[in-house]
């Protein structure tokens, strides 16, 4: 059997070549899985749709299957609770949905099936996916794993916390606003947004909030994230976006050197906040360490305005929530105030019902603007490193989408961001690297966006930072 300590020192790809070399079965590899959830999820709340004997049931099929499989068939892997499981609850984090049962899986998902992947649950959400903390009133707050009173991230909160508490090696996230890389950075993960285009949406606008959302994963290890975006990058371009051009395989391109870069340091808050210490600090640490690998290191002023773009992305978003929640209003016959749904999603999803033609088509032209900027800006910068969050990890409760103080709840988010949304608009490709602890012991990481298409870059830095001065890859206990 594969022993706990061994499950826990391998990342996806070294569970696969241990199944490979014939060292452990699928099954075992799956077993220990499931032995790390029961003992960890319950002081977490991690994963509140467990589907554990089905992955196993899965598992055990491959196992006794003469036909080839993909290398990372069998490999347990948690989905996230905004995405439908063919057959399975998707309840959006939300007392509305909380009975829905998938009658097909997301076009993402299909991609992670076909791999073969062992589906061992879905991971808890804030409602729609639509703050920076996972504390949802439907299926209650998660814990992170490096301090229990303390938030997750949001909006793959609990993706994160089972990823960072050993669970599974990898979990799938998303990413309309920085849920990747707040997540990862409050877990201690590495998690990468890919570039608009690059990798599998769906068929339509509504299903990635018009290009500003993606999807992709949070993981302990930079090269089990570059394995993973080969299973989801697009054969071929699609009529919804530009395709930037991909590799043939991410995870063998990214093991070749990292070109020297020009890195341009954004150490300021967008819109006029204050930053915690522990934020610049992390920033300044990874732009010295960047140095020290060969890059050259210089300051930079953000040329966006960050409150225009984000007012305009808020509308896109809205008229999306207001999609996603409209369909459950009709099927059940009622009004958006009556709704079991927390207050601020109710209020984003009302403003959304409200957006003119006009004012959507004008939102989308400021974007179409701001990525052309952006192009232009990095013709002279190639990586732009900034805090991922203002603040260090806030605790539970502290950021409260259901309060009855709405005011409060904007100025706290608005305290909290800044930095990561604005990659959502422009399409940027954008990681956070868990370079950095805080006074308190929990981890900081720091954000590094390149051009729209330069996916393969940041993995190549990641991958030069990690071997520089490798991170704990599991939270203590």
């Amino acid at each position: 059997m594969l022993e706990q300590k061994d499950y826990l020192a391998l990342d996806a790809l070294g569970l696969a070549d241990g199944v490979k070399k014939g060292d452990f079965s699928r099954a075992e590899v799956v077993e220990a899985a499931i032995i790390r959830a029961e003992a960890r999820n319950p002081a977490l709340n991690a994963i509140n749709l467990p589907l554990y004997e089905t992955a196993l049931a899965h598992a055990k099929r491959l196992d006794a299957s003469r036909e080839p499989n993909g290398p990372l068939a069998g490999i347990p892997f948690l989905l996230k609770d905004l995405d439908n499981l063919k057959g399975t609850k998707t309840s959006f984090g939300s007392e509305l949905f909380k009975d829905y049962r998938a009658r097909a899986s997301g076009p993402i998902v299909k991609c992670y099936e076909r791999a073969g992947l062992a589906m061992l649950g879905k991971t808890n959400t804030p409602e729609f996916g639509l703050t920076l903390t996972t504390e949802p009133v439907a299926n209650g707050p998660s814990r992170n794993p490096w301090n229990t009173d303390y938030s997750t991230g949001g909006s793959s909160g609990g993706a994160a916390a089972a990823v960072a508490a050993g669970i599974v090696p990898v979990a799938q996230a998303s990413d309309g606003g920085g849920s990747i890389r707040v997540p990862a950075s409050c877990c201690g993960l590495f998690g990468l947004k890919p570039s608009r285009g690059l990798t599998e949406v769906g068929a339509v606008q509504s299903e990635n909030w018009s290009g500003l959302a993606v999807e992709h994963v949070v993981s302990r290890s930079v090269r089990d994230s570059a394995a993973f975006l080969d299973l989801i990058t697009l054969p071929q371009a699609q009529n919804l976006f530009t395709r930037p051009e991909p590799p043939a395989s991410f995870l063998v391109a990214h093991e070749t050197d990292c070109p020297p870069l020009r890195i341009g340091i954004h150490d300021s808050h967008p819109m006029g906040e204050e930053l915690d210490a522990d934020c610049v600090e992390a920033v300044h640490l990874a732009a010295k360490r960047c140095e020290h690998l060969g890059h050259s290191v210089e300051p930079f002023e953000h040329p966006l305005d960050h409150q225009s773009l984000g007012a305009a992305m808020w509308r896109i978003s809205g008229v999306h929530t207001w999609q996603a929640i409209n369909r459950g209003l009709r099927y059940f016959g009622i009004g958006l105030d009556e709704a079991p749904l927390e207050r601020s999603t109710r209020i984003i999803a009302g403003r959304g019902a409200e957006v003119s033609a006009t004012e959507y088509l004008a939102a989308r032209d400021q974007i179409r603007l701001t990525e052309r900027t952006m192009a232009r800006v990095h013709q002279k910068v190639d990586v732009i490193i900034s805090p991922v969050l203002a603040r260090t990890t806030a605790k539970l409760g502290w950021l409260d989408m259901n309060s009855e103080d709405q005011r409060e709840y904007i100025s706290r988010f608005r305290k909290y961001g800044g930095f990561t949304a604005i990659c959502n608009g422009t399409g940027q490709p954008s990681m956070s690297v868990p370079l950095h602890r805080s006074s308190a012991g929990l981890p900081v990481g720091v954000m590094f966006t390149a051009a729209w298409g330069g996916d393969l870059l940041l993995l190549q830095l990641a991958r030069q930072l990690e071997q520089a001065a490798p991170w704990p890859q599991i939270a203590p206990g």
